[in-house]
Formats: structure tokens, sequence, C-alpha cells
């Protein structure tokens, strides 16, 4: 038996790391949408809310954090007496439970800056889910693990009072660094979780020196290390599913003085529209263990329709790293050779493939560029830029200078090459260049072939672009070239550049020279 009552919880059924099949068991006899897909994961909703909730995320304002905390629109102040009265009311709705489950495991691979974490909770599903998303103890470890570093307390099927001060809805999910704690209230979505440990290592790693880092990672046959950034639907999922390359890691990372760490025990993959073709690496992983989230399947043969988005857009796998046949255990790796900037420029500007100098790294890190192309929302009906920094604006914790400056002395120390690549349109031509091309650039920068062919500097963005690349027509390195009329060329890529600048002015005081020159010139 678990004694939880220094955590202020006396349910007496605690249950502790317990394994999927009980898990399993436990769903589908207490969860209402709880089924068993034909290939054996757990299909299961999250209820109302199937994604993250970031406007009602806030952290405790208190020394001595507060003087670190990136404060604005990312993170959102609350003090610590309404972060105790909505500890105290998750705390109350926990104890009125029959049953909790207890996930106590490790985030971080490098044992030297890995944290404790006990996730508490009331659904089998977010037990399952984060089971697979920490880093999974063994016996030994799990009866020596003591007192937990941070503490979840996960009560998302209550509300939080709307009259509380700072609330802006019925949900709240509050984090306080002093307190070593988050406090989750009316969401279910598993999610939460995930990335309030991911928050919580990128306030604690930075002040140890160490860059934490929201991107996916892997490793050649003779070590070399790739790093890949991008936001939502720039491929940075499917490029890093190299059957060639071992997986690091698909989400969350640090650089630390000996090489790169993972900080999950999991992976948490997008599958809408999954497919053999396109990531079959995924696809085998879906299997038991495998948490499946929001998808809908048919109800006589449990086969998953990946395309169905009824629920939601956001539907989502969840399984342990070893569930890909390529994973790299433990998930360790030396300092990466090259570092990958995915974006889906919608414009038709940029080119498929660009160096980029360590103040141009740094540039486009804080810039965090992609698009949504026309027709992909509601009432989006041309190109729109998205900017997110660091390629996580939503997890950081610091000002992104900070990770940024990280970055550039990382990269100048083992002389890492940074490259942009742009997965969505090339030219004017409205059509998204090639899988296969944008594979064979990845290769190409594998294989080193880049590094010594004759480069053309763009105009604009300042960019170092190679004049050939193994696999890739030469015309489609510039885009310029096709573009039907030069002068809408010149228009968009200007147009294009001052979204750049004027997204770049909120960071620019905390920024370098060279770094504010790396940018485009207008």
């Amino acid at each position: 038996m678990l004694d939880l009552t220094s955590f202020g919880i006396e349910v007496r059924d605690i249950r502790r790391n317990v394994v999927p099949a009980v898990l399993y068991e436990d769903a589908l006899r207490n969860e209402p949408t709880a089924a068993i897909t034909n290939s054996g994961a757990l299909a299961i909703t999250s209820g109302e809310k199937t994604g993250r909730s970031p406007r009602d995320k806030r952290i405790v304002k208190m020394s001595p954090s507060a003087s670190d905390v990136w404060w604005g629109a990312v993170n959102l102040p609350i003090d610590q007496h309404t972060f105790e009265i909505n500890r105290e009311r998750a705390r109350d709705y926990l104890n009125t439970r029959e049953r909790l489950y207890v996930v106590d495991g490790y985030a971080g691979w490098n044992p030297r800056y890995r944290i404790k974490v006990r996730i508490i909770c009331e659904r089998a599903y977010h037990a399952l889910f984060m089971r697979n998303m920490l880093i999974r103890l063994s016996d030994e470890e799990l009866e020596a693990f003591g007192e937990p570093d941070f503490v979840v307390y996960n009560a998302g099927m209550f509300p939080a009072n709307r009259h509380t001060t700072y609330m802006s809805s019925k949900t709240s999910i509050d984090l306080s660094f002093e307190n070593a704690e988050m406090v989750i209230l009316g969401t279910e979505y598993a999610g939460e979780m995930k990335k309030g440990i991911f928050t919580i290592m990128h306030y604690l790693m930075p002040r140890q020196g160490v860059l934490s880092m929201h991107c996916s990672a892997n490793q050649g046959e003779n070590g070399d290390i790739s790093l890949f950034f991008g936001l939502s639907g720039t491929g940075k999922t499917t490029l890093s599913a190299d059957p060639a390359r071992a997986l690091i890691g698909d989400d969350e990372h640090c650089w630390a003085e000996d090489g790169v760490f993972n900080i999950e025990g999991g992976c948490y993959a997008k599958v809408i529209n999954l497919s053999a073709e396109q990531e079959p690496e995924i696809l085998r992983a879906i299997r038991f263990g495998t948490v499946l989230e929001n998808v809908i399947f048919d109800p006589i043969t449990h086969t998953v329709d990946y395309t169905n988005t009824s629920l939601t857009e956001n539907t989502r796998a969840c399984f342990p790293i070893e569930y890909m046949q390529n994973a790299q255990i433990p998930c360790v790796g030396g300092h990466p050779s090259n570092i990958i900037f995915l974006t889906f420029d919608a414009f038709g500007v940029l080119p498929p493939i660009a160096r980029l100098t360590p103040e141009q790294a740094m540039y486009h890190f804080i810039s965090g560029y992609t698009a949504k192309v026309a027709g992909t929302e509601v009432g989006v009906h041309e190109p729109v830029a998205t900017f997110s920094a660091c390629f996580g604006a939503a997890f950081l914790v610091w000002h992104p200078a900070k990770y940024s400056e990280l970055l550039a002395s990382n990269i100048k120390r083992h002389q890492t090459n940074t490259w942009l690549i742009n997965t969505g349109i090339v030219g004017d031509t409205g059509k998204r260049i090639k899988l296969r091309y944008t594979r064979a650039i990845i290769d190409s920068i594998h294989s080193g072939a880049l590094l010594d062919v004759p480069t053309v500097r763009e105009p604009v963005f300042g960019l170092t672009i190679p004049t050939k690349c193994p696999g890739l027509p030469d015309h489609l390195l510039f885009p310029e070239k096709l573009w039907s009329d030069p002068n809408a060329y010149q228009e968009t890529a200007s147009r294009l550049s001052i979204l750049f600048m004027d997204n770049f002015a909120q960071y620019a005081s905390k920024c370098s020279p060279e770094v504010q020159s790396a940018g485009p010139r207008g």
C-alpha cells in the first residue's frame, strides 16, 4: 500500500505503476468510451477538451523563480494563495474517488539531470498515458524511488471555480516551481500532463546551463546526431522517423555538456491521415499498450479510420518509445552534427534547403516560422505566417533569448551545421514540395554531400543556398526561378520579410547586434 496522506490524499485503493493489462481492464470496466482496436491499442476519448488549453495555464509568481520567468502571453501569473485553493479543490475531489492511480517515473534519460515525477490521477487512461510517456522504472528503481521531485495532481474531471481569482474558465492548469507541484482542473486531455513536465524541464535545465528543446532527434550508423525542429505540419515526426537511423526521441530533448538526451520514455504522434506509405514505423507501433486518443473506429471490426476528424483533427497515439523498431535505448547520444529547422512556407518564397550561420540559426530559432496555407482552416483564404519562439513558445519559461544563447554556444563549441528546410511550397506552383525530394535533402545532409558544393547567397533573407543537391532537380533550389512573374516574387518575398522583422522586434532588445542583423533585409 502506498501512503499518500502527506500529499493530502486518503484514498485507500491506490494502484501504483500497474501493468498495461490491468489498466486496460480498469478502463474497459469504468470508462464508457474505452475500447480495444483491431491492432490491440486502447482507444479512448479525452472528453470535452481534445487539445491543450494554453490560455488557462498559470505559473505561481513567487520568489525566486519569479525573476526568471518570461511573463506575458505565454506565462500568465497566479498567486500562491490561489494555487493553494485550486490544489485543495483537486485533493478534495480526488479524495471522493473509489480508487486512484499513481505513476512514478523519471523525466530525462541522463541520470545526472533526470527528475523523479509522480502522477496522481483517477482515470486508467491517464495512468497508461503517463506510464508510456515517463521513463519507466525497473522493480529495483521503483523500490528505491523515495520522494518525488515533482507531483502532478490530475483532477481534470472536476472543474475549476470560475469565480476564483485569476480563473478564465472552468479549466485551470497551475504550476508552482517552489512547491514542485502541478494541479489540473477542468480538462481530461492527457497532453496537459506531458507538456506540464516539459515546461518544468524547460525551467530547470537552463538553470543548470543545459539547453531544453522542443525537437526530435536521431542517430546515424556512424554515431552522427541530427536534431529536427518544426511546428505542426512541417514534417518533424515523419522525417525524424527514418528507418536508416536510430530514433532517440520524437519531441522533447536536452543538450548537455556530454551530449543530447530524451526527456521522455514514449512517443506522442499525430495520427491524422496516418498511412503505411508515409509513416510505417508509427503505424507498426500502434499495438497493445498504445493509447489511441479521440480516433473513430468501425463498431464491428474495430478498425481505426485515421482520416475521420469528426471528434478532432488532433488524433494521437501514445506508446513506449521501444515500440519504434529503430529506437535507441537508452535514449541518449553525442553532440549533434546537424540541426535542421523545418518550415512550411505557404508563400513559396523560401528555398527547399539553405545553410545558416550561427547568428542566422539564433534568428530563425527565435522566430520559429511556419505558415498556414489557404483552405486549411475556416477563414484562411491566403497564406498566414505563424511564429512560435524556439519552435515551441507555449512551453517556454525563460525569455527565448536564454534558449537561443545556449543553442548558439553549443553550435559554435561543437561546430554543428545548421540548416533551414522548406517542406512547403516552392515557387508559385501552389503545390507542396514532394516528400521524396525533402527526404533526398535530409539524406544529403546526413551524408555530408552538401558541405563542399558551390553556394549562392539569396538577397532578401541572406540565406546560403547550395547549387547542387543529390536527388533534387537543380531548378527547385531557387524559388524565384519558379515564379512566372519576377515582380510578384519580389513583392511576396518583401512582404514575408516584413512579417519576420515585425515578429522579431519583440525579442530584439535581448539579442546581440549580430543576431539582429542576421534576418531578412526587407
